[in-house]
């Protein structure tokens, strides 16, 4: 008895490994973001969520703070100035979009202020928590 032919193997298609200055930016970008979770639980926040993942993009963090729900985006740059720039209107409206799908996932926290922050990072030098930095308004 005869095999059936066998199809031909696909050789899988690899992705060209990504650009050392990316995968700085990335590693940089994840130590900011766990430094700046320190720094919040060191002011008595609790961290819900870190790097929460929408079809809107990342949620750097997502925290509580007394009867607040906080969603916090974290920008590491070589300036204080510089990270504020960082945070452009184009981030803030993906920012409320996400906590807008936050809410809608977990209504538990649909009862408490809504609010924006943001950190800014720089090496060195203590993060600078912005509170209330913008507001849901598109």
């Amino acid at each position: 008895m005869r095999r059936p032919a066998t199809p031909p193997r696909r050789t899988a298609q690899l992705k060209p490994p990504p650009r050392q200055e990316r995968v700085a930016a990335f590693r940089l970008g994840i130590s900011a973001e766990s430094r700046a979770a320190f720094f919040l639980m060191a002011k008595a926040y609790r961290i819900v969520a870190r790097r929460w993942k929408t079809p809107f993009g990342e949620m750097d963090i997502v925290a509580r703070h007394r009867n607040d729900l906080v969603f916090c985006e974290v920008k590491a740059r070589d300036t204080h100035d510089g990270a504020a720039e960082a945070v452009t209107e184009r981030n803030k409206q993906r920012i409320v979009a996400a906590a807008e799908l936050w809410l809608a996932h977990h209504p538990q926290d649909a009862h408490r202020t809504i609010r924006f922050d943001v950190i800014l990072m720089v090496p060195g030098k203590m993060p600078r928590h912005v509170v209330n930095a913008f507001d849901a308004t598109r």
